[in-house]
């Protein structure tokens, strides 16, 4: 008997073999009824028996086995995706969701085997059955993951948005303090609150906006006619204020107004600031340059120091990448590595670019943005 057949034949048995052994996959299938345990095995035991009896060239049955198989546009979910997304959502984990497909290999030589001698002609029944299973558990795999990263993704979102609301009361709570005038003791515990504050404040944002990027939501702007110059003259003041042992020198060329995100832009400059602190020479200067002319305003930020490296330059845009090099601060890292990333996507959200060019004698940073209509908003 061919493979396909004899599967089509002992489908039952196949699948109490399944269930059997889904079931012993604690903690996730503890409490799960059979239908449940079983999911969508029939159709995709029917999908591997059709695939066994379908002609094939020897280039399909190799794409097959590497999980290449060709998608056809506009059509529905496998039945092995579909089981997938469902043991995400039912607590299973990858391990497990490999496991069972490697058990249903399992079952089926065996009972086959048990049940027939083979011959030379089903020796090709095993093969093209190995390679149904390799594409079921690449297509399985594809979606769990994409699942397991969707439901993280929303969770961390979630997370850093209900958090801001305790951590503005502490911020709020430690101005209040400060400005109570109550000894220096005081004074000086309400500064660090604040500044620990902030610090807190700036990585929920990371978090927020990255999930946003990792969701498909892009980084959410609110364009405004902003004159760039003033609103950066403001950001560096703080930042000289957060940095007084660094020279940070500001230089403004043309017009710069137009149609921005203040608080956007404002982030990126302070993300490209603190950055050349942390990796660019602590002797000499940062230095800033926005220009404007007709068509783009661009923002370059340039230090002194150690050239990043070729490899590294490709990925630095990256998200989770915390930089290359030495890092000038005593304090421990409280960075997510989101930063030059957060960059980059507000950049691509004003419909700009950002760059990056290293050598011995500096590093810069370059952001530019196009110019929009002021009436259109385009």
């Amino acid at each position: 008997m061919r493979l396909a057949d004899f599967i089509l034949q002992d489908m039952e048995t196949i699948l109490e073999e399944w269930e059997k052994f889904a079931a012993t996959l604690f903690p996730a299938a503890e409490g799960m009824t059979p239908l449940a345990l079983r999911d969508h095995a029939k159709p995709i035991l029917e999908a591997i028996a059709k695939d066994i009896s379908t002609p094939q060239t020897k280039w399909a049955q190799a794409e097959k086995s590497k999980g290449h198989a060709p998608k056809l546009t506009g059509a529905p979910e496998t039945a092995a995706q579909v089981h997938a997304v469902l043991r995400a959502r039912s607590g299973f984990d990858i391990n497990q969701l490999v496991a069972e497909y490697r058990a249903l290999r399992a079952s089926v030589s065996r009972l086959w085997m048990d049940a027939h001698v083979p011959d030379d002609t089903n020796l090709n029944d095993m093969v093209r059955f190995n390679e149904a299973m390799d594409q079921a558990i690449a297509e399985s795999i594809d979606f769990f993951s994409a699942q397991v990263d969707q439901a993280r993704n929303l969770l961390l979102g979630m997370l850093g948005h209900d958090m801001r609301s305790p951590l503005n009361t502490i911020v709020m709570t430690a101005r209040y303090l400060a400005a109570l005038n109550a000894g220096a003791e005081v004074s000086d515990a309400a500064t660090r609150l604040m500044r620990s504050g902030a610090s807190m404040k700036a990585l929920l944002d990371d978090l927020i906006n990255f999930n946003r990027t990792r969701l498909g939501l892009g980084i959410k702007t609110e364009l405004a006619d902003v004159d760039l110059a003033a609103a950066f003259a403001d950001e560096v003041e703080q930042l000289r204020g957060a940095h007084p042992s660094r020279q940070i020198a500001l230089e403004v060329i043309g017009d710069t107004r137009g149609l921005w995100d203040r608080v956007r832009l404002q982030q990126v400059l302070r993300n490209l600031v603190v950055n050349a602190i942390d990796y660019g020479s602590p002797d000499t200067p940062i230095q800033v340059l926005l220009a404007g002319d007709q068509n783009d305003i661009t923002l370059e930020v340039k230090n002194r120091g150690a050239a990043i490296e070729k490899a590294n330059m490709d990925q630095i845009f990256e998200p989770l990448k915390r930089g290359f090099g030495p890092v000038n601060r005593d304090e421990p890292e409280s960075s997510l590595g989101l930063g030059l990333f957060i960059v980059r996507e507000i950049a691509r959200a004003h419909g700009g670019e950002a760059t990056v060019r290293s050598d011995k004698e500096e590093t810069m940073f370059a952001v530019r943005l196009p110019r929009r209509d002021r009436e259109q908003g385009t």
